[in-house]
């Protein structure tokens, strides 16, 4: 597997919103929408999220996911002064569950360890993500009640 990164540019634009898709189709499936119902949905909160990405994170750096120079995910980072936030990773349904996630994040540990800097995410309580970032060293450091706030620290 040839995984590699490229920044993100407007041409991944439609990507990124079938990546979101990906991302959310399981949870709304059970509502019973028409397609068209759905998408129009999906839509809607995909360009807020992307609004708020750029509002919240303008610094970030976006990064999207490549395997043999196909995209297949994305990764969203805000290197802080003092930490490193992980504010997106997602991959394609089908590209989940291959160990390229835990690559990159154990890419993303390597540099935090480097530089010294802490690593923190928030996930959702439902996402199975969650228990990969507990094996990687992330433990829990608060909640609401759809997310747990995570800290992977330095040792």
């Amino acid at each position: 597997m040839n995984v590699t990164l490229c920044p993100f540019s407007s041409e991944h634009q439609e990507f990124l919103y079938r990546l979101y898709a990906s991302t959310r189709q399981q949870e709304f499936a059970s509502l019973g929408w028409p397609a068209a119902q759905l998408e129009t949905f999906l839509r809607m909160q995909f360009n807020a999220q992307q609004r708020w990405y750029e509002t919240a994170y303008p610094r970030a750096d976006h990064r999207i996911i490549l395997l043999d120079g196909e995209p297949i995910g994305r990764i969203l980072v805000d290197h802080r002064q003092d930490t490193a936030l992980l504010v997106d990773i997602a991959l394609l349904t089908e590209r989940r569950n291959q160990g390229i996630g835990a690559r990159l994040l154990g890419e993303l540990i390597e540099q935090s360890e480097k530089t010294n800097m802490p690593i923190r995410l928030q996930v959702m309580k439902t996402n199975p993500a969650r228990h990969l970032y507990e094996r990687l060293g992330f433990v829990k450091t608060g909640e609401d009640e759809m997310y747990f706030q995570m800290e992977r620290r330095i040792r």
